[in-house]
């Protein structure tokens, strides 16, 4: 009598619940790497170098974070020295604001402007921007400006949406002293003319 033959032993996988050989070819191999890796290596033993590959960099990387971060073992800068480069690994790399074309854009300094406007061929106006850059408030500063030459004053939205002081008539002959007076914080360096569309320097 000849002997049954005994029934193939097909392993499963439990994640996507088809033949373990067949998960390649099934919608979620990815979720299946890590159940055959430990269930059927013999079947994918790519997979396996896979992951020994990825288990090899990730210690690097640790090993190489642990170097560069642990005040300890002399790897990188100890809390409160600079390392050779001249950084300190504790601070914050200082950011630098980069315009079109890769130029840096410098931190700009405050500063006064002043421009004078005719308008109509007859009006005109003076218009000082930049006050407020100091601690000045535009409405005490326009009062003050209207008060000492004897005109109106105001504080209006500029075209930039910024506010400005509109003083009527051409004050450009000694409002730079004035300013540097009544406004010690102001440094007469800061003050700038606009003429003929060109930043002129006060000093």
């Amino acid at each position: 009598m000849a002997e049954k033959p005994e029934p193939t032993r097909v392993l499963y996988c439990q994640v996507c619940g088809l033949p373990a050989e067949y998960c390649e070819f099934g919608p979620d191999f990815e979720k299946c790497k890590p159940w055959l890796i430990q269930n059927a290596p013999n079947l994918y033993p790519d997979l396996l170098k896979e992951a020994k590959e990825r288990q090899v960099e990730k210690v690097a990387e640790n090993l190489q974070a642990v170097g560069i971060s642990s005040p300890g073992d002399g790897g990188g800068a100890r809390e409160g020295q600079s390392d050779p480069s001249g950084s300190n690994s504790a601070s914050k790399p200082e950011e630098i604001k980069r315009l079109p074309g890769g130029k840096i854009k410098k931190k700009e300094k405050p500063e006064v402007i002043i421009e004078k406007i005719v308008r109509n061929k007859r009006k005109c106006v003076t218009v000082v921007k930049g006050l407020d850059l100091f601690g000045v408030k535009l409405s005490d500063a326009s009062k003050k400006l209207g008060k000492k030459f004897a005109t109106g004053a105001s504080v209006v939205k500029g075209p930039t949406e910024k506010e400005q002081i509109d003083v009527q008539g051409d004050i450009s002959y000694d409002i730079v002293e004035f300013i540097t007076e009544t406004w010690t914080e102001v440094p007469e360096s800061a003050i700038f003319f606009i003429e003929d569309g060109r930043k002129v320097a006060a000093a």
